[in-house]
């Protein structure tokens, strides 16, 4: 039963969902742990990281649009957030806000799962937190083919000098792998119904990856379907990233059977 020493953690996102907070409290429950977890939106997210530290708040979840801005507001980075200037997590230690990025580990672990070939082209849809992310983790598995399709050219730019990979503002040559790090097919925006990569693209690819997990079945993951592609979707990154934030929240390492289970839950419509 929750009472005066339950821990609260928590998310913040443009567009929340019920995955993060079934999934966590999930395994909180199997794990018999006096902890509760609730998502959040906010239109100022420097009140809302100040309101972390002053209520002690556990941890904090940090999804589109807030990977960065929220950076200023925090009071240690880790090297993978200096690496790529992008939260995902948010422990609080008595005050102290310690900034991680679970999205990378969860990248890297899937491109590692999946086998997926360092000879072979990517394509990377996005240049926000997300995208820097997927960008910094196939960078960092020995990918060098790589181009980046972003819409926002200051950033694609940025981020095309950083990493020594071209970036484009059209999609024009087919690539082996397409990896959309976009806001785009997910729920509740004004482009939830649409591809982020043209049906010809993805019927010349061979694995199509997709960073959004709501829904668990995007339109991109959907055709891909399709067309018989190799798919790795948003809700595997999702349960990756969730995992490692459960870890840095709670010390406790959950059974891969506790995993199961918690996702499981989490996907229930």
């Amino acid at each position: 039963m929750i009472n005066k020493d339950t821990q609260l953690c928590m998310s913040l996102s443009g567009r929340p969902g019920n995955f993060g907070t079934r999934f966590h409290n999930s395994l909180y429950q199997q794990l018999d742990l006096n902890y509760i977890y609730k998502a959040f939106s906010t239109t100022n997210i420097e009140d809302a990281v100040k309101g972390i530290r002053a209520l002690a708040i556990r941890g904090c979840a940090i999804s589109m649009p807030f990977k960065e801005s929220c950076i200023p507001f925090l009071d240690e980075l880790t090297d993978s957030v200096k690496a790529i200037d992008s939260v995902n997590t948010i422990v609080n230690n008595n005050g102290h806000l310690k900034a991680y990025n679970t999205d990378y580990i969860a990248i890297s672990k899937l491109i590692k799962q999946y086998q997926l070939n360092p000879t072979q082209s990517v394509m990377i849809h996005g240049s926000g937190g997300m995208a820097k992310a997927v960008i910094a983790a196939f960078h960092d598995n020995g990918f060098k083919q790589v181009t980046i399709l972003a819409r926002n050219v200051e950033k694609g730019t940025k981020l095309s000098q950083k990493y020594h990979f071209p970036h484009t503002s059209q999609t024009q040559e087919a690539h082996d792998i397409l990896v959309n790090a976009t806001s785009i097919g997910m729920s509740g925006g004004i482009e939830a119904d649409q591809l982020s990569f043209s049906i010809d693209l993805i019927s010349q690819a061979s694995v199509i990856f997709d960073v959004v997990a709501i829904p668990v079945i995007t339109p991109l993951i959907n055709e891909a379907n399709r067309q018989n592609k190799v798919t790795i979707s948003g809700k595997e990154v999702m349960i990756l990233q969730a995992v490692e934030q459960f870890i840095l929240y709670t010390g406790k390492i959950p059974t891969t059977q506790q995993i199961e289970v918690a996702a499981k839950i989490a996907s229930q419509a």
